[in-house]
């Protein structure tokens, strides 16, 4: 299973990616395969703080509930929308069409803590 290189992982397998001065975040391939079905996802309203090592909000399926950890502090300046009607699109393109939020972080420095797409990957070798 191949991990984009043009983003940062936390091993609780959400992805951020900075782009334009935001940063994009959802879950991995590995994580939406790991909860099979997903049937809600509970998101912060606009505007709301995200910190590093905190959750974000909720992902439900039908085998489990599970916290979305943030990897960096900020605010949030978007949500994916299509979500509340559609938190499938996670399942069938969790990359793309499936992300979760977009923040504007507080130091885009934090995301050089955060792991590579190759570290990322060996992690979920072992």
């Amino acid at each position: 299973m191949s991990a984009p290189s043009d983003r940062k992982y936390l091993k609780t397998h959400e992805w951020h990616k900075l782009e334009n001065g935001l940063v994009t975040i959802g879950v991995t391939q590995f994580a939406a395969d790991e909860l099979t079905d997903i049937t809600y996802v509970d998101l912060p309203k606009i505007g709301a703080k995200v910190a590093a090592g905190k959750a974000f909000g909720v992902i439900e399926s039908v085998k489990a509930t599970s916290d979305l950890m943030c990897g960096i502090d900020g605010e949030v300046a978007e949500i994916n929308k299509a979500l509340s009607d559609h938190p499938e699109l996670v399942n069938s393109d969790p990359f793309n069409a499936g992300w979760m939020i977009r923040v504007r972080p507080a130091s885009p420095a934090q995301l050089d803590g955060l792991l590579s797409a190759d570290a990322y990957a060996k992690q979920l070798a072992h």
